[in-house]
């Protein structure tokens, strides 16, 4: 009996570490989400509405394409690992290759980050190392929102050639 009482007291204890450990997991999530947003919008409003069909070589996305591809990314990896239901962007999204505006395309990115954190907030953190799998991939919950943050951080890197290209000077980093 006594083995069976520490067996369930240890089991608790451990428990509740868990949730401790994923709640401070899910709250860096949050925020670091929360910085790429606001470090994507400095992207957004260093490139002028004129400037948002520039390609730095023809056989590259548009820097509005770019911002889209970053948004794609973000919704459909962020609801592979959190369950959240994707957003649907409607026809804008599926004129990526076309002429779009500088605040549809605003609008969608924002969007796109706006459902990732939410998406995060929304989430059981007990959940975030469950496995999902999405085609031939068989990830984590967590490893499926890490994907979708490495995947932003790299489309927002290349738009600073872009802007650097076309003459602007990128915004500084926000590492915190």
């Amino acid at each position: 009996m006594k083995k069976l009482m520490l067996s369930a007291m240890l089991f608790s204890i451990c428990s509740a570490l868990y949730a401790q450990d994923a709640d401070a997991v899910k709250t860096q999530m949050i925020a670091d989400w929360q910085r790429a947003k606001a470090f994507t919008i400095e992207y957004l409003d260093a490139m002028p509405a004129s400037k948002y069909s520039f390609r730095p070589d023809d056989s590259v996305r548009s820097f509005a394409q770019q911002m889209l591809h970053l948004a794609q990314g973000n919704v459909s990896l962020v609801a592979n690992g959190s369950g959240a239901e994707r957003i649907n962007y409607g026809a804008a999204m599926e004129q990526r290759a076309g002429a779009v505006t500088a605040d549809s395309v605003r609008y969608y990115v924002v969007a796109s980050y706006d459902f990732c954190i939410n998406a995060v907030q929304q989430m059981d953190a007990t959940k975030l190392f469950e496995q999902v799998k999405r085609g031939s991939f068989d990830l984590t919950r967590y490893a499926w929102i890490s994907k979708g943050f490495e995947h932003q951080t790299h489309h927002r890197g290349q738009a600073t050639v872009y802007l650097r290209t076309a003459g602007i000077k990128p915004p500084n980093e926000k590492l915190f």
